[in-house]
């Protein structure tokens, strides 16, 4: 992996930590001070899951750039790859966003889990990590059409280590 891209992960992994930053400063008694305030003065302030989705878009766009320098495909190869890939990813966000869920769901409730409660989260999570899974490999026919082997396991290469990157940042 070069410089560059080196730097788009880690900026990458910095708008997942801005990201994580503002949730957890949206926490319960902000949305109850929130809700006091005048209709006026919501207007004035953006809303945390705007911002958390403006965030979210970004990640992917760097991560599809990522993979398109390290991929090194022609013009007829992207034509093809690029709509797998998007198909791909849209079904991958709607995973991360079950996972995000659990991860903000654990680190809400950490302190009065019970130990029944820490084996269901310990479950769903390896469920999550499960579906992840299932979906590279549901999707490797999809991408062999397209790629070649050796593609195929690069693309699948840069997906696992982008998304170690993230789940570094998500926890």
């Amino acid at each position: 992996m070069n410089k560059n891209n080196f730097f788009m992960i880690t900026l990458m992994a910095t708008a997942l930590s801005v990201t994580n930053s503002a949730l957890a400063q949206n926490s319960v008694p902000a949305k109850k001070d929130a809700a006091k305030t005048s209709t006026a003065d919501d207007a004035s302030h953006s809303n945390p899951d705007d911002f958390f989705e403006l965030l979210r878009q970004d990640v992917r766009s760097q991560k599809k750039q990522i993979i398109a320098q390290n991929m090194g495909l022609s013009d007829a190869e992207a034509e093809k790859f690029w709509p797998v890939y998007d198909r791909y990813a849209a079904e991958l966000s709607k995973i991360y966003d079950t996972k995000i869920a659990l991860l903000n769901d654990y680190a809400d409730n950490y302190a009065s889990m019970t130990g029944e409660q820490a084996e269901n989260y310990i479950r769903k999570r390896a469920e999550v990590e499960q579906s992840i899974m299932q979906l590279r490999l549901k999707y490797m026919p999809a991408f062999r059409k397209v790629l070649s082997g050796r593609e195929t396991a690069l693309f699948y290469q840069l997906d696992w280590r982008l998304g170690l990157a993230i789940d570094v940042e998500l926890v």
